[in-house]
């Protein structure tokens, strides 16, 4: 029995050591499967130059300059852009259900500078007149909170309800606006006069 236990034990992989064209590659392989903040990315290869340089005596210093070049020339021909994507991600957690506190700081955990979060909230606000709303009733909807629940336990749900939208980021007024809606059909008239 324990000899098998030995033959299943998987060895540790040895991380590959870090050369700009072991980084450039990284880079480009994560960028095409998902969207990234130049900080984001720049987090990403540091973890790689930090386990190159633990395993093979590199240098950190000299991966993060690959590094900052690799960033900055990705900037320049457009391959990273972080107004973009925090515009685009911003909209995609408001679509979700995401309130503009929990949009803040996601996106401030990517790295977005806090001058381009407030520019995608802002843009949010441009498309839709209360973005807050429309993410308060999503999120209601998809947890069956307030209007969207059986009317026969509603009430007594009631502080439950606005303590999930609360958790969610939402603020008092906006989780009592939802959660005390008489009808689903009231919130929807009310998110389609402010868009």
């Amino acid at each position: 029995m324990a000899e098998e236990l030995k033959r299943t034990k998987r060895k540790k992989k040895i991380p590959r050591k870090a050369t700009p064209k072991s980084l450039e590659n990284a880079a480009l392989y994560y960028l095409q499967r998902f969207s990234s903040s130049s900080e984001n990315l720049r987090r990403v290869l540091m973890r790689r130059v930090q386990r190159s340089a633990y395993h093979h005596d590199t240098d950190p210093e000299e991966g993060a300059e690959i590094i900052a070049t690799l960033i900055k020339r990705y900037n320049e021909v457009g391959l990273l852009d972080d107004a973009q994507f925090a515009k685009v991600r911003a909209e995609s957690l408001n679509r979700r259900g995401s309130s503009g506190r929990a949009i803040r700081a996601k996106l401030a955990e990517k790295g977005v500078a806090a001058d381009l979060i407030a520019e995608s909230l802002e843009k949010l606000t441009d498309e839709d007149q209360n973005p807050e709303l429309t993410a308060a009733v999503t999120i209601a909807r998809k947890r069956r909170l307030g209007p969207f629940r059986d009317a026969d336990n509603r009430a007594e749900l009631r502080e439950k309800d606005l303590a999930a939208l609360a958790r969610a980021g939402f603020n008092y007024d906006m989780a009592q606006k939802v959660i005390e809606a008489e009808t689903i059909k009231e919130l929807e008239d009310e998110i389609e006069q402010n868009t």
